[in-house]
């Protein structure tokens, strides 16, 4: 999911020219993934079901979402209002640079790769927003689109708590129309892709609390409402590789998780000591 509370306006988008195609992985000796995972990801533009973290360790970071939850709540945030969350908080930067997570990305992206983005989407039970079909590239200032999102459950999703849901193949067809919802208060986002038909029936990402997805950031997506009583709360982190420019200030996201940054475009911020 893009990010709502960092969204840059349609006016200053228009001043960064984008290349918005979907540039098919390349890595021909994955480490983790099989050279068919590599190639499902480019025909369908995701992979599911990837665990990452045991059930102590998936539980230990969700005590730590709860708190930063809880502190945000009481500063007059909201649920989805945790965002570009590394360059505040110290663990959550850990996640970023967690080598399982990045190890994985890298037999998408390669070896020079790029974390600049990690943001909390959590739907409360009874949350009762919906996250409109959407493509990710269309909310960011980077050019080429390459980016991947990792989403990690944290909580276990499924259907009957919102789960994302994938329109598979629809990264393909580039840059897709979209309207602004922007007077909608059940959207958690601002634009609604049209016509999604033509792409035929979307998949129900369903996820243990600890497995994570990865998905193209061309690839048309979104969630139901949440009208059960089981939370489901997801952190996105996002990477690409070291060679995507970044317009409107947005390089300051982007730290080195992996290789390095030949050109030193990225700002590459220290840790933060909190947490």
């Amino acid at each position: 999911m893009a990010q709502p509370s960092s969204i840059p306006s349609v006016e200053a988008l228009s001043t960064v020219k984008r290349d918005l195609r979907f540039h098919p992985s390349t890595v021909e000796h994955p480490r983790l993934l099989s050279p068919e995972q590599v190639g499902a990801f480019n025909r369908q533009g995701y992979l599911t079901g990837i665990r990452v973290f045991d059930a102590e360790e998936i539980a230990a970071i969700r005590r730590y979402f709860d708190d930063l939850l809880a502190r945000t709540l009481a500063a007059g945030g909201d649920s989805y209002s945790i965002s570009t969350a590394h360059l505040r908080h110290g663990r959550v930067f850990d996640l970023l640079r967690h080598p399982r997570v990045v190890s994985y990305v890298k037999d998408l992206l390669g070896d020079d790769v790029i974390g600049w983005g990690s943001h909390f989407f959590c739907k409360m039970p009874g949350d009762g927003k919906r996250v409109s079909w959407h493509q990710d590239a269309s909310y960011w200032p980077l050019t080429p689109s390459k980016t991947v999102t990792a989403w990690l459950a944290i909580d276990d999703a499924s259907v009957e708590n919102a789960c994302m849901r994938y329109l598979p193949g629809s990264h393909w067809f580039g840059h897709l129309t979209y309207n602004l919802t922007e007077n909608d208060d059940t959207n958690v986002l601002n634009q609604t892709v049209a016509g999604v038909e033509q792409f035929g029936l979307p998949v129900d990402v369903e996820l243990r609390a600890g497995e994570m997805s990865l998905h193209s950031d061309l690839l048309v997506h979104g969630s139901e409402a949440n009208h059960s009583d089981q939370r489901r709360c997801g952190l996105t982190l996002r990477y690409c590789p070291a060679d995507v420019r970044a317009g409107l200030g947005w390089n300051a996201k982007g730290i080195v998780v992996s290789g390095v940054d030949a050109s030193g475009h990225w700002a590459n911020a220290p840790r933060p000591e909190d947490d």
